[in-house]
């Protein structure tokens, strides 16, 4: 696909397409091409081409045309190849990427404990059923994986927290939901602390007692059994993070984890 599919048909036969007053002329193009992409016009791997070709396509200098293909660039919009038969090309997508970025514009708006962890609550609750749902025997090996891994860490905090943290994103890759597995990753960026000084021997065990459980559920099919337990145990976690470090406390750095 060349630069002008980025159009409707009634723009296309070989006019320039005049840009709009008021932003600037490359955060126009690039509006334009985000809008193409969430109207289907564009789709991973086609060509939008080079300067030139964006330069000529918006009536806009070079130097602009150039502006914007940096901005897609930095947005994950496209891959640009430079030399001979290089230019623009939409890229394949990796939302994984992106979840740091989100957590970290998360975390410089302020965002607090309790708001974290609502949202963690949601998107959990709503994994741990699509994984009852949906989990392959390969997803449960991984399951009993990490769960036979946080036992044998148990002793060790800062070991514990992280096989955690992987058994929570294990249910949800297990959901086969690309978009919740990249929102619970970026939660867990501003959540999850990395190291857990407050753990005790019995909050790892009930801990672990849990995610077994979890686990049995998910192989019985029970989705509507998992969820629940999946929803009372974030929720025990939330109101723990929101006690020890109060309401207005920034949720990088929580005191306990799960």
């Amino acid at each position: 696909m060349s630069v002008h599919a980025l159009f409707k048909d009634e723009e296309r036969p070989g006019r320039q397409t005049a840009v709009r007053r008021g932003a600037t002329l490359s955060s126009q193009i690039v509006g334009a091409t985000r809008e193409a992409l969430f109207e289907r016009r564009l789709k991973p791997g086609d060509f939008l081409g080079g300067e030139k070709d964006i330069a000529a396509r918006f009536g806009v200098s070079r130097i602009v045309a150039r502006d914007a293909l940096r901005t897609l660039e930095a947005l994950g919009i496209v891959e640009i190849k430079v030399g001979k038969g290089g230019g623009a090309r939409i890229t394949q997508g990796n939302p994984r990427l992106f979840a740091e970025a989100l957590a970290v514009q998360l975390d410089l708006a302020g965002a607090e404990a309790q708001e974290v962890m609502d949202a963690q609550r949601a998107v959990e609750c709503v994994t741990a059923e699509l994984a009852a749902e949906k989990a392959t025997a390969a997803d449960l090996r991984n399951l009993k994986r990490w769960l036979a891994y946080g036992a044998e860490m148990i002793r060790d905090a800062d070991a514990y927290t992280r096989s955690c943290q992987n058994f929570h994103l294990a249910i949800a890759e297990a959901s086969h939901n690309r978009v919740l597995v990249v929102q619970l990753i970026s939660l867990q960026h501003v959540a999850w602390p990395l190291r857990n000084r407050t753990l005790t021997a019995a909050v790892a065990s009930h801990i672990q007692k849990v995610h077994a459980e979890l686990v049995d559920l998910i192989e019985a099919r029970d989705a509507t059994a998992a969820r629940r337990l999946m929803d009372e145990h974030v929720k025990m976690i939330r109101a723990r993070r929101v006690a020890e470090r109060g309401d207005r406390t920034r949720a990088r750095k929580p005191a306990s984890c799960c």
